[in-house]
């Protein structure tokens, strides 16, 4: 392939996957907008284990790139047969796992929002919202393995159109589930909008409910129209067997600990958060979302490098893994700064969208304007990390993203917030997401990161 051949490859992929991610973006603002209407209360409750909803789905997520991975690397060598044998059993191990820490969470709905510092006037709205979310965990669980073998297989568009549809469900359900029955004015005329006034509850309800929709069709397509992962007319077993299961965890492990132990970090420093009071926390939440327009197109082609260099692995073409693996993160550097540039031009309009209180968007603002900086770095270390799962390496990386976070924004924050407030936390992250860009980058000019022993 030549160089325009890769770069246009590249952005054939990234392309549908940005469009999902930025979905994804909407859906986040208009669910936070409606949510952030409802008042700082509100707002606060669901910003306070909104780290801890990440961390259980990460755990999930990694789970499903131990399989995903193995299956992009024999499509790669043209093993689709081998493929759908992978299929089978990451179905069965994946469905375990995600009841097991499901009902984990479930348990532990009650006492998580006093143990992450929440005052009493959050804590059982946090409480339903969290609970909810777990009790879900399986189907969402299900949801991400379908996308997930659908991009490994090089198909793109179909996971990537689901979620935005996903997205727009997801707002539909909200606004009929968080509000209350309801009279507006359309043209002159008076109108009825139901609205089951469920507020917080309905939040979740309604992420819920858009997903039994996305799971059932992602499902059916992958399972029946798949190129190459179709199931339909060939027999075989889904009990996991030790291989699968050993290159699995080769890779799952090591990204299911990192993302355990960062995200771990993100409920600390959402306890360093705490203690500024609801305003600051819910600002915290808001920024988090607000920013998510940078570092998400990121994620996509992030998407996009792991299926590129997971099956050149598999085709054994190294030079062709390396150039894939540069254009990837040129792209996501190169949009991720665009988008940095336009983050901290329109602060004031995107924190303005996402809530009235005029005290959280001031902090939410300079928030902004803080991390606006960091976004190249942030799109390097991003888009590098997709490259090394890629091929299937995860446990080095997994261990300089722990160490980033651990040593140097957490101390930071821990450091800086007492002073500063809540810029000093963002202060903290604006610096160690440059430092992470940095050895990413590094690593992936210098470092060893092409393994090939799952295409062998």
């Amino acid at each position: 392939m030549t160089l325009r051949e890769q770069v246009l490859l590249t952005l054939l992929l990234s392309l549908p996957a940005m469009l999902t991610q930025l979905s994804n973006i909407i859906m986040e603002y208009i669910d936070a907008s409606m949510v952030g209407s409802l008042g700082a209360d509100a707002s606060a409750s669901i910003g306070l284990v909104s780290t801890s909803t990440w961390l259980i789905w990460g755990i999930c997520g990694a789970a499903v790139s131990g399989f995903s991975v193995q299956v992009a690397h024999l499509v790669g060598a043209k093993d689709d047969k081998g493929a759908r044998s992978v299929l089978r059993q990451s179905m069965t191990s994946v469905m375990v796992l995600s009841a097991i820490v499901s009902l984990t969470s479930v348990a532990i709905s009650g006492p998580l929002p006093e143990w992450l510092g929440g005052t009493p006037d959050i804590t059982e709205d946090a409480t339903r919202y969290f609970r909810l979310l777990s009790s879900a965990l399986p189907l969402f669980q299900f949801s991400m393995l379908c996308s997930a073998m659908l991009r490994s297989s090089g198909n793109v568009i179909v996971p990537s159109a689901c979620g935005v549809v996903l997205c727009f469900l997801d707002v539909v359900f909200n606004f009929l589930l968080i509000f209350p029955t309801r009279e507006v004015e359309v043209m002159g005329h008076s109108m009825t909008i139901f609205g089951a006034g469920m507020g917080v509850t309905g939040a979740a309800l309604g992420s819920i409910l858009a997903e039994v929709l996305a799971c059932v069709f992602l499902f059916w397509y992958l399972v029946r129209r798949s190129q190459h992962l179709a199931l339909r007319g060939e027999s075989g077993s889904f009990v996991p067997t030790r291989d699968c299961l050993r290159k699995a965890a080769s890779i799952s492990l090591p990204m299911g600990l990192q993302h355990t132990v960062m995200m771990t970090a993100q409920v600390v420093s959402t306890i360093i958060v705490a203690p500024l009071g609801k305003l600051s926390i819910a600002a915290n939440s808001f920024g988090i979302t607000a920013e998510s327009i940078c570092y998400m197109p990121g994620y996509g082609i992030a998407d996009a490098a792991q299926t590129l260099v997971g099956q050149s692995i598999g085709a054994k073409r190294q030079p062709l893994t390396k150039n894939f693996a540069k254009v990837s993160v040129i792209l996501g550097m190169a949009v991720m700064t665009l988008t940095g540039i336009i983050m901290y031009a329109f602060a004031p309009l995107m924190m303005g969208l996402l809530t009235p209180v005029e005290e959280i968007r001031v902090l939410g603002i300079e928030a902004l304007r803080i991390e606006a900086f960091a976004e190249p770095m942030f799109a390097a270390s991003i888009v590098c990390y997709g490259v090394f799962v890629g091929a299937g390496d995860t446990l080095k990386p997994g261990v300089m993203n722990i160490v980033s976070m651990w040593a140097v924004r957490l101390t930071l924050a821990a450091w800086l917030a007492p002073k500063y407030g809540l810029a000093g936390v963002w202060t903290a992250m604006c610096i160690e997401l440059c430092f992470r860009g940095i050895i990413f980058l590094v690593r992936m000019r210098y470092g060893k990161w092409m393994n090939k022993s799952l295409a062998e």
